[in-house]
């Protein structure tokens, strides 16, 4: 087997504003293990909060190489890859290594990615789609113009430093789109106290759950959090490992797994195990990512109760396609491995 890589940049249609940072641009690194004349395609997205440069990512792809090298076939390879551990490789870099595998295992056995997961039918699902923080004519007219494309599920970035701006931006938003589904996110700008009063006053504006409401590293004070909202609380920042998940099961209603946290497929199908009967449901979370870097996520959108997997849909020019979602629905494809493709070569067929 040979394994290679490459950095492209993504850039976003529109700089996109949370509570802790502005992204308008991030490297993408694109991974190929090669086998028999069939390509195995991942991607790990460069990503400061995670603390994944770019340069970090190429340095462990250099030191992983002759370990995924030295694997007669890919198939021996998926099978052991999933003894590695995130101590071993960041998260970030062991999905996108298994992803390439997954990716090329499949098309080896002619089989789609969820099939090899352990669904036969291909995954499908609304999609939420992120409005960032904007100012509440902006977010209405954006609101409305994704409702109108068919998006019935919409997150609503929060943490502006006067609480009364991010109400208005609700407000707006269910205003713009007044049948969607609102999910908000923080991004655990709040303190405990503040989550515990303006939590009722979102559940007034419509708002059906909350993402980390609150600073990470207090589980406990986001388990009290949950256990007085009015709306279900789902753990991002707090829920990175398995072990995180874990903890928090039962303790609040949701748990966000990104693969590039977690660490792949597999690591997410270990929590998804995992908290099966604990009260505490799966949400499908993403970076903002191009269609291959979002792929191996769509495949398990079956085991998630919400699924927000929009990265790619942030981009000014997705460089892949085949997961759709453009109409609020992403949709595993059937063809075999992950069932991406590059879009140019696609434009030129």
């Amino acid at each position: 087997m040979k394994l290679t890589w490459h950095t492209a940049a993504l850039e976003l249609a529109e700089p996109l504003r949370i509570s802790r940072s502005v992204m308008a641009r991030r490297d993408a690194v694109w991974v190929t293990i090669e086998h028999g004349g069939l390509r195995g395609w991942g991607e790990a997205v460069s990503s400061d909060y995670l603390g994944l440069p770019t340069d970090r990512i190429l340095r462990h792809l250099a030191s992983s190489r002759p370990r995924v090298e030295r694997f007669p076939d890919p198939e021996t390879a998926w099978d052991e890859y999933a003894a590695w551990t995130p101590e071993t490789l960041p998260a970030g870099v062991l999905a996108a290594i298994e992803a390439a595998l997954l990716d090329l295992v499949g098309k080896r056995a002619g089989q789609a990615a969820h099939e090899l997961l352990g669904t036969h039918a291909a995954p499908a699902a609304a999609t939420a789609r992120t409005i960032g923080i904007a100012p509440p004519v902006a977010a209405a007219a954006q609101a409305a113009r994704l409702a109108m494309s068919g998006f019935t599920t919409l997150k609503v970035k929060a943490g502006s430093p006067d609480p009364a701006a991010d109400l208005a931006r609700v407000e707006a938003v269910r205003t713009g789109a007044p049948e969607a589904s609102l999910l908000l996110d923080p991004n655990g700008a709040w303190t405990e106290r503040q989550a515990l009063d303006l939590l009722p006053r979102f559940a007034e504006l419509g708002v059906t759950a909350v993402e980390q409401p609150i600073a990470p590293g207090r589980p406990d004070a986001l388990a009290r959090v949950a256990k007085d909202s009015p709306v279900p609380v789902i753990a991002d920042e707090d829920a990175v490992s398995y072990e995180d998940a874990v903890a928090l099961a039962g303790q609040v209603h949701g748990v966000n797994v990104k693969l590039a946290k977690c660490g792949g497929v597999r690591a997410a199908l270990r929590i998804h195990d995992a908290l099966r009967g604990s009260g505490t449901d799966l949400m499908l979370g993403c970076l903002t990512a191009s269609s291959l870097g979002i792929a191996p996520a769509v495949h398990l959108a079956d085991r998630a109760r919400w699924v927000d997997l929009d990265g790619h849909l942030l981009l000014a020019d997705d460089p892949w396609t085949g997961i759709g979602g453009t109409d609020g629905t992403v949709r595993a494809a059937n063809r075999a491995g992950l069932g991406v493709r590059r879009a140019r070569v696609e434009a030129e067929q």
